[in-house]
């Protein structure tokens, strides 16, 4: 559906998008708009801003209507601000009257119903309770949660987004997932790390170059803007950037059009913008690292990751990934002993979560045997306290609810009775269930067993959250309350 009050500007884009494929409505005025969007919701709507009885912004504020299409501003009296907001309120993406025929196609091409990618989203955000991952992203803890829900936020639309956050703590990775969760997920995704490549170069890498341009320009070549058309650009320490180039990044954000050296043809960008620093942008734009007009054209959406300290509970969570990962590519399966990873936890990883995924590899490369333990693990240096674990409370909300597991020692339930004179002879877990108590003479098999009943309770029979806290295999796990199962089958067949 094309809104528009300018008959010819609506004749012109309803032959173009016609010429695509598309069937197409046009509508003068919100009230026809909204009378036609009753009869048959459209999959996309192209919304002048302008209109003779309001402003097309009214229709963002139409819930039910950006939950069913895709919107897309279109208008002649566009400001950066106005688009922002836009794009804030809902819309997917917003041209500039005359509106160019490859930035329309890119569009259209883009159609995907809101309704879709909120159930892709809410698939994610479910597998976080389940198995501790949003995509590629790992953690349960509530800083990684509040980053899982900015990325559901922003992800469908087209605002442009600025990731801080320490190196290592898992910058690529987001702007990628933004970008799988995203309209534009068909297209490219080039990483560009602004701090890597020659200040001589970088230019012609980002706009490219005409043969000739320069001194060895023995050939066109085509840039990362050319390279990511349709798709999305993720600018890596984009305080390493030039000056004099933020300024030409600027005026692409700006106008949507760029040139390469050494040509005066004029390229379309149709690219999403994703940028980085491991810097606060501030303190970059204060020393003069980074243009102030730059920086608030990129800090339209801003995500800020937590360094691996502020988030320790996810640590094993994070080693036992790592280390299945190694255990896929080198094929001899070890586990972490509970020692391991009550002392990766500790410890304040100023490498962040690049670090951990390197201390499990070498970690698991020097474990002789099937166990790995803390013998090979980093120490906080002298002088500097450990980090200090506080177990996470039970989160209701994002755990499956506790069902009947077949495989649940019948004996659980007497371990864990609220037992006001309980026997100093006897294994036991503490009343409040925050400590298994073993006095001296208790075999290991009854140990592990009251241990791994214990930590199962805990955790609301959740069986990857109690894997990854005892520092075994979810299969190991699985393997043992089979095995506690047939022997509570045995006991109730004696007589």
């Amino acid at each position: 559906m094309i809104v528009d009050d300018d008959a010819d500007a609506a004749a012109m884009l309803a032959a173009l998008v016609a010429g695509r494929n598309f069937s197409v409505a046009t509508a003068r005025s919100l009230n026809e708009a909204r009378r036609q969007i009753l009869m048959h919701p459209p999959d996309i709507v192209l919304l002048d801003l302008k209109l003779p009885d309001g402003s097309g912004m009214e229709l963002l504020s139409d819930t039910q209507l950006t939950a069913r299409s895709e919107i897309v501003l279109v208008t002649g009296h566009a400001s950066l601000e106005t688009s922002i907001q836009a794009l804030r309120m809902g819309a997917a993406d917003y041209l500039v009257k005359p509106v160019h025929l490859k930035q329309l196609e890119g569009v259209l091409s883009r159609v995907t119903p809101p309704s879709a990618l909120l159930a892709e989203v809410e698939g994610l955000n479910a597998e976080v309770g389940q198995r501790g991952h949003f995509g590629a992203l790992w953690g349960r803890s509530a800083p990684m949660r509040r980053v899982y829900q900015q990325i559901s936020r922003v992800a469908g639309t087209g605002v442009t987004v600025f990731i801080t956050g320490e190196s290592g703590t898992g910058k690529e990775v987001v702007a990628q997932t933004v970008h799988e969760l995203s309209r534009r997920r068909k297209r490219p995704f080039l990483a560009v790390n602004c701090g890597a490549i020659s200040p001589n170069l970088i230019e012609s890498e980002i706009f490219g170059h005409e043969k000739g341009s320069f001194t060895g320009a023995e050939r066109q070549h085509q840039g990362f803007f050319e390279r990511a058309h349709g798709g999305t650009l993720f600018l890596d320490e984009i305080t390493e950037m030039p000056l004099e180039l933020q300024v030409k990044l600027l005026r692409v954000l700006e106008t949507g059009t760029y040139l390469r050296v050494g040509s005066t043809v004029t390229q379309e960008a149709d690219v999403r913008i994703i940028a980085a620093s491991n810097r606060p942008p501030q303190q970059a734009v204060a020393s003069g690292k980074l243009r102030e007009d730059l920086f608030y054209r990129l800090n339209v959406f801003p995500i800020e990751l937590p360094p691996l300290m502020q988030r320790s509970e996810d640590v094993p969570l994070l080693a036992e990934h790592f280390l299945q990962q190694v255990i896929e590519r080198e094929g001899e399966a070890k586990r972490f002993t509970p020692a391991a990873l009550t002392k990766l936890q500790a410890y304040r990883w100023p490498g962040n979560v690049r670090e951990l995924r390197n201390v499990v590899q070498r970690a698991y490369v020097m474990a002789e045997g099937g166990a790995i333990d803390d013998d090979w693990l980093p120490t906080n240096p002298p002088g500097v306290e450990p980090v200090r674990v506080v177990p996470a409370a039970p989160d209701d909300a994002a755990l499956p609810a506790a069902e009947p597991d077949p495989a649940a020692p019948g004996a659980a339930a007497a371990a864990f009775a609220d037992d006001a004179t309980p026997s100093p002879a006897v294994a036991r877990v503490t009343a409040d269930a925050s400590a298994v108590i073993v006095p001296i003479g208790t075999s290991l098999a009854e140990t592990e067993r009251l241990l791994i009943t214990a930590t199962l309770q805990h955790f609301r029979q959740h069986k990857e959250r109690t894997a990854a806290a005892l520092g075994i295999s979810l299969k190991t796990l699985y393997n043992r309350l089979k095995e506690y199962a047939a022997l509570d089958g045995e006991d109730t067949q004696r007589p």
